[in-house]
């Protein structure tokens, strides 16, 4: 047998003990975040016009969530993003999500933080085709993290807000990431989200899988 055929035998067997130790297959999609922004109906008033609605254009790997064709310009001390993309819905506040290097490359010291924990973070200027909003926190780098349903948290024995860590399966950059924390709501679907750093460095794209690591 070949030595791809070999490890792709090994990758199967693993694959099989692992389902057969918890009773489920422990493979999780990998969803890629770039840059973008989510935006309260009151800074879209501004940007885009009172009353304007967001147009999606693709929808997202969790239930409920697009990409728009709106993008707006974020400002920062050092330098902007021309085109930032907006996600739907609306929030009832705006956040702008970035990398490490993208906050870098703007003068903005984004801090990690799980989505919607705003407190003490950095604002930006945003700028759209109506108007501009001066933020004055919302900067954030976000959290690596898991989505999943009740039902399957209840199967790997996982709660809302538990602390894991994931390994990357094969690949030239295989590994462990650690301090992923897991998000359950009846409104998700299995995904684990990482932004673009996080994905080139460990070579992750789009429907990747990786596992979390039973301690």
């Amino acid at each position: 047998m070949s030595t791809s055929g070999n490890e792709t035998l090994v990758k199967l067997i693993t694959k099989l003990v692992m389902e057969e130790l918890y009773g489920m297959s422990t493979q999780i999609p990998i969803g890629v975040s770039n840059k973008h922004i989510h935006l309260s109906r009151k800074d879209m008033d501004v940007l885009f016009g009172e009353g304007s609605e967001l147009t999606p254009i693709k929808d997202l790997g969790q239930p409920g969530q697009y990409a728009c064709a709106e993008t707006v310009a974020v400002k920062g001390p050092k330098g902007e993003f021309a085109r930032v993309r907006v996600l739907g819905p609306l929030r009832s506040e705006s956040q702008v999500e970035l990398s490490k290097t993208d906050a870098r490359t703007i003068g903005v010291k984004a801090p990690i933080r799980e989505s919607g924990v705003l407190e003490g973070t950095p604002g930006v200027e945003l700028v759209g085709p109506e108007g501009s909003v001066q933020l004055e926190r919302g900067v954030i780098v976000a959290l690596r993290h898991i989505h999943m349903t009740p039902e399957l948290a209840k199967e790997w024995g996982l709660k809302d807000k538990d602390i894991v860590d994931v390994k990357v399966n094969g690949g030239d950059r295989a590994g462990i990431l650690g301090n992923v924390i897991v998000r359950v709501s009846d409104k998700y679907a299995l995904e684990m989200h990482v932004d673009t750093d996080e994905a080139n460095a460990c070579c992750l794209d789009n429907n990747d899988t990786v596992s979390i690591i039973r301690k």
